[in-house]
């Protein structure tokens, strides 16, 4: 089964490419994506790595946590699993409330 690991403290300037090179070092990289900002296509920083086996995953975790990638000292640890997302956010309020001006009256 295969495990997913967190790199985080990724440059802007690495890719894909550069951590399935990285990574398959210690075994077979099922995939790895860097993740992007949809508004701007840039890297938000932070990226995945899914590892083909559990044992390979804690050796890259071993081997790779605080590794420089251009120029930055990576952290690298196992996924955590993704919480839910949306509905029933707490109670949001759009209220106005009393916002009139308390200013004088022109009469022109």
């Amino acid at each position: 089964m295969a495990t997913k690991l967190f790199v985080g403290n990724l440059s802007f300037q690495a890719t894909n490419a550069d951590l399935e090179d990285l990574f398959s070092q210690v075994g077979a990289v099922s995939s790895a994506t860097i993740i992007m900002d949809k508004m701007t296509g840039k890297s938000r920083g932070f990226g995945f790595v899914e590892m083909s086996t559990n044992q390979e995953a804690q050796q890259a975790v071993a081997r790779f946590n605080g590794t420089e990638l251009h120029g930055r000292a990576l952290t690298v640890n196992e996924a955590k699993p993704q919480e839910p997302r949306g509905g029933g956010g707490g109670g949001r309020s759009f209220g106005g409330g009393n916002r009139g001006g308390g200013g004088r009256e022109r009469r022109w």
